[in-house]
């Protein structure tokens, strides 16, 4: 763009109300874009609700060329492409969901110059042959969303981010890195990772003065639920509430316990099929979902202003997730409220969860131990389940596989043999009520009877069954697979055949005293996981000030001793 004129900010407001009906930019969104105009780098710190998006979507309608959106969100990625479509915006994505020709297809547009805008998942960048096409292509920006992902202080840490540095230097372009959530540490994180030059730092919203934040503290499950219930009955008329649990199994159990006392609701997590998922976020958009209740996989990319209010059932991780979930209430500037129920035991299935994340290292070699004992049999991931002691969970063994695969020691697989595996994604009450229909009784013997003999409990986490059991439920092996399969499509179970169990081979053989793996790396990971729990439960603990706690969590300079709003100022 030497010879051009550079676009300016008043061509960049012509475009925000052409293509996006606004008369104005707001908060510290003028500065971003400017910024992005003149080839700078950028750092922009917002809440959810700020506007980030458009810090990005502009400069890339104003700018010559093509603008990179790196994302590690699909069902993101896929709201924002088609609300830019239907905007009569050039821009489409690249990610795994996609059939490699219909990605080529993609790449040539952006290619040629079809494009304005292509968003591309993270992971994409791992192949030597993506980052050469690179090369093709004439950029002029390249935003990295959710950029916390990159620091390993991060909520939310995704290695595949950290070969962003790198492609920022490929294409020769400059950056805007966006974030709802970065506290001080990960912002020097983020610019180290990014290599971002002399780059402007804004912040600005993280003070909504409008929400209001309280916590309920509740001592058992029996009162966690009678609270939830009230809280819900007594919700603000008007506009729409949201209520976020920490595990699907939670979500279908209150989505049936509030239709069970007559307050209309609507279930949402991943073990949902996406068209579901996307008629449900319709519903919810268009006020006839009744209560969405939800996990985290439920808001990213949703702008709906009126919610009233949002409730989280359990405790979550850390500040960021709570202060990014919360922060979807009250966008349009209305008082709206954000809840937490609290029990001091929430705290252990965190604990519980970190363990399985980051396992001991004792038990990280034993799992090498015992692949290197039978280098040349099929180790399925139940076998090594079985044969570990000391093992919490298969998704320790999951965690403990990543590090040897990480370090190059292993290789996961998916071997031709080994049981089916059988999860259930709805309670078995719900499942029961779905199949009703004269044309469902095989399939409804068939979930009977595996919870009858092997319990809800562990059906409901998912377990392998054997095949010779369900031969038996149902006449033969093909019989069972034919109702599963059916029972898949209709969202009530997830199943894998008996041939896709999954395995891990050998790959290197090394002493055990030579692993190649970052141990202290790990335990700075795990200690960093377990300082963010502290912080949220000293939300949730705290006497002071709520909203100067989270202001001052987050290095807002302008964080606040008292205010009007939470429930600690307004006893």
């Amino acid at each position: 763009m030497s010879n051009a004129r550079r676009p300016s900010l008043d061509d960049a407001r012509r475009l925000l109300h052409e293509y996006f009906g606004y008369p104005d930019f707001r908060g510290r969104q003028p500065e971003a874009i400017a910024n992005a105009l003149a080839g700078q780098d950028t750092l922009v710190l917002m809440p959810t609700g700020g506007g980030k998006s458009l810090c990005y979507q502009i400069p890339a309608l104003a700018l010559p060329n093509l603008t990179i959106v790196v994302s590690p969100l699909i069902s993101l990625m896929l709201d924002q492409v088609d609300a830019l479509v239907e905007r009569g915006i050039p821009a489409t994505f690249i990610n795994s969901t996609l059939p490699r020709t219909e990605a080529e297809d993609r790449l040539r547009s952006a290619e040629e110059g079809r494009l304005k805008l292509l968003y591309i998942a993270p992971e994409r960048f791992d192949s030597p042959s993506f980052r050469n096409r690179l090369s093709r292509l004439r950029v002029s920006l390249l935003a990295v969303d959710e950029a916390h992902c990159i620091s390993q202080w991060g909520h939310d840490f995704r290695p595949s981010y950290l070969r962003l540095g790198t492609i920022r230097t490929l294409l020769g372009c400059p950056i805007i890195a966006l974030t709802a959530t970065a506290t001080p540490a990960v912002r020097e994180d983020i610019e180290r990772q990014l290599g971002l030059r002399r780059p402007l730092i804004l912040t600005g919203g993280f003070d909504r003065t409008n929400l209001h934040w309280h916590v309920h503290h509740a001592n058992e499950p029996r009162a966690k639920e009678r609270l939830f219930i009230d809280l819900l009955r007594a919700r603000p008329t008007g506009g729409v509430s949201i209520a976020y649990a920490s595990t699907r199994r939670t979500v279908d159990h209150l989505a049936d316990l509030l239709n069970s006392v007559g307050i209309r609701a609507s279930g949402y997590h991943a073990g949902i099929a996406s068209s579901e998922r996307r008629r449900l976020q319709d519903a919810f958009m268009n006020e006839k979902a009744g209560i969405v209740v939800a996990t985290n996989a439920f808001g990213m990319g949703i702008d709906k202003p009126n919610v009233r209010l949002v409730i989280h059932y359990d405790l979550p991780s850390n500040l960021e997730g709570y202060y990014q979930e919360a922060g979807r209430a009250g966008r349009d500037g209305r008082i709206s409220r954000c809840v937490l129920i609290y029990t001091p035991q929430d705290r252990a299935t965190h604990e519980f969860m970190i363990g399985q994340t980051y396992p001991p290292r004792e038990l990280v070699e034993e799992v090498y131990a015992t692949i290197v004992a039978h280098p040349t049999s099929h180790l399925t991931i139940e076998g090594l389940l079985r044969s570990v002691e000391g093992v919490e969970g298969i998704d320790q063994i999951r965690a403990a596989l990543r590090i040897l695969d990480n370090a190059g020691l292993t290789r996961s697989y998916t071997p031709r043999h080994g049981e089916p595996f059988v999860r259930l994604i709805g309670t078995p009450s719900r499942i029961a009520r779905e199949l009703d229909g004269p044309d469902d009784r095989s399939a409804l013997e068939l979930i009977t009877t595996l919870t009858t003999t092997i319990g809800p409990e562990s059906l409901y986490r998912g377990t392998t069954v054997s095949s010779s059991r369900l031969t038996e439920i149902t006449g033969s092996y093909e019989a069972a697979a034919e109702i599963l399969d059916e029972l898949r499509e209709r969202t009530l179970i997830d199943w894998r055949p008996a041939q896709e169990a999954e395995g891990v081979r050998l790959h290197e053989r090394v002493e055990i005293e030579e692993l190649p793996i970052p141990w202290n790396e790990l335990e700075n990971r795990r200690k960093s996981e377990l300082a963010k729990l502290d912080a949220m439960q000293g939300y949730a603990e705290t006497t002071k000030c709520r909203r100067g706690y989270i202001l001052e969590y987050f290095g807002d300079p302008n964080a606040i001793d008292e205010c009007d709003t939470c429930d600690n100022c307004t006893k």
